[in-house]
């Protein structure tokens, strides 16, 4: 019993990874699964395809790393946050597709919350902005549209659960209804300061309290996987969103430590200790981990599009095969054009927070071609990361910010881009030798809560730097493409 099962359940897969008892990564098993876009700006994930996914890969990687299933300790699980899953207590079956966080169908409803004044109250108590992104307005779509479904939550006959807390369910046989406090403050319901569900938010949104899970530390006892999954029960230690996991993965135990991740969308988080800080710029205020009963806050920018957008290269423009190509393409691209892209496909996250914003592409001429395309998209990723760093610096004003940037997440591995990402935000970027953060912070947790894994300074100190990226950027040249950017994005924003 010397290794962790790390279950990462994303936007666009689902996978498993071990670690050993050195937190080392022995494998890694992944399944990607379909998208349903049933309309414009609605973003949905089939909950069977979640749970199968999930167990699929975490079958494949036990199997792959040629271990018993008794070699396995613990699990740990992160997820991709505020996507909304609500099923049946008694059947465990969903009642409608899961709503993903990307999903903007309750933009009109937030609006309308917000014009009624009620946007100062949701935020004090949860950290949040009334936007479409957070779980409590997509919970309430599901109440009020599918059939049957306020009565029999009212009756309590429904549970809801972001994606975390509905694999828990089912990895425990529906013994254990539970999430932990990171997850819980991503749902626009949760009082992060009196760590309790939030009774005035629930009315406000008209979500019955009994369906809401019972919320524990990001390391504790979630249950034990049912026997007859694995061929044994496990017990699952650990519990984390995904950008809090690579948090804690990243070793940013410190007030003043910054990281931020490059999956499908962007998400920067600085560690803001025991002070819930309130920002002044529209960013998020929400829970890093919480340990022990005592909650570490941050402050949290998001971009919706990161990743996504060298997805949109190779699905919808067709112009590349394979997320490799966008790099060498970008570095062929015509130095004398200025190509710009703001990314906003499914709206604008921090600081702008404008979920009717959608995307736009400027200074297009008859000799751009796909590596301008390419350069451009890579590009986008290093000035929306930087609006948010400014605001987050403004935020955090005379308390210390630490100077460096650590990335993880898939387009970290692009020596391009955080190289630009470096110069366009005028600061060291640190990439780690372990760039699976996100599972590694969700095994630590794990791994931690049963005694195999180490306190929270001994991991720090096993943190260990790949490559430093330093700005090499002229300041003329780039206050002239932070100025190109800061057009575009207005411009889009007008239109």
């Amino acid at each position: 019993m010397s290794h962790i099962l790390a279950i990462d359940q994303g936007t666009t897969s689902s996978r498993a990874i071990l670690f050993d008892a050195s937190m080392r990564l022995v494998a890694m098993a992944q399944e990607e699964f379909e998208q349903h876009f049933p309309q414009s700006g609605w973003v949905e994930h089939d909950p069977n395809d979640l749970w199968s996914t999930t167990a699929g890969t975490c079958r494949a990687v036990i199997e792959k790393a040629g271990l018993n299933v008794a070699d396995i300790a613990a699990i740990g699980i992160t997820n991709q946050r505020e996507t909304t899953v609500v099923w049946d207590r008694h059947t465990g079956r969903a009642i409608h597709n899961a709503i993903v966080w990307q999903d903007r169908r309750t933009a009109d409803y937030c609006a309308d919350l917000r014009a009624a004044g009620h946007e100062p109250i949701v935020t004090e108590r949860t950290g949040l902005l009334l936007d479409p992104y957070f779980s409590g307005t997509k919970l309430r779509w599901i109440l009020e549209n599918v059939e049957g479904a306020r009565s029999k939550a009212q009756a309590g006959d429904l549970l809801f659960g972001t994606v975390d807390c509905f694999l828990i369910w089912k990895l425990t046989g529906g013994r254990v209804h539970a999430t932990d406090a990171t997850n819980a403050a991503r749902t626009l319901l949760y009082d992060i300061r009196k760590g309790r569900w939030s009774r005035t938010i629930c009315d406000l949104l008209g979500i019955p309290m009994r369906m809401l899970p019972e919320v524990r530390d990001s390391a504790a006892d979630f249950g034990m996987v049912r026997d007859d999954l694995f061929g044994r029960e496990i017990p699952i230690r650990g519990v984390a969103g995904d950008q809090q996991a690579a948090t804690v993965g990243q070793a940013c135990f410190r007030p003043g430590m910054l990281k931020s991740t490059y999956g499908t969308g962007c998400f920067a988080l600085l560690n803001t200790g025991d002070t819930p800080v309130v920002s002044q710029n529209r960013l998020l205020t929400t829970i890093a981990y919480q340990l022990d009963g005592k909650p570490t806050y941050a402050l949290e920018g998001s971009i919706f599009v990161a990743g996504a957008v060298v997805q949109w290269l190779r699905d919808g423009l067709k112009i590349i095969r394979e997320a490799s190509e966008t790099q060498p393409l970008a570095e062929k691209a015509d130095p004398g054009q200025n190509v710009v892209l703001v990314p906003a496909f499914t709206g604008l996250g921090a600081p702008y927070w404008r979920p009717d914003c959608r995307g736009a592409i400027f200074g297009l001429t008859r000799n751009s071609r796909p590596e301008e395309l390419a350069r451009a998209a890579l590009e986008s990723v290093g000035f929306q990361t930087r609006d948010l760093l400014q605001a987050m610096r403004d935020d955090w004003a005379g308390q210390g910010a630490q100077a460096v940037l650590r990335v993880d997440g898939g387009m970290s591995a692009s020596d391009w881009a955080m190289q630009f990402l470096s110069d366009i935000i005028d600061a060291p970027v640190d990439r780690p030798q372990v760039l699976e953060t996100t599972a590694l912070g969700a095994a630590w947790l794990a791994g931690m809560q049963i005694g195999l894994y180490p306190g929270q300074a001994e991991f720090a100190a096993t943190w260990a730097l790949d490559r430093q990226f330093l700005p090499a950027m002229p300041e003329r040249r780039r206050q002239e493409k932070i100025a190109a950017w800061t057009r575009a994005v207005e411009a889009t924003l007008a239109f």
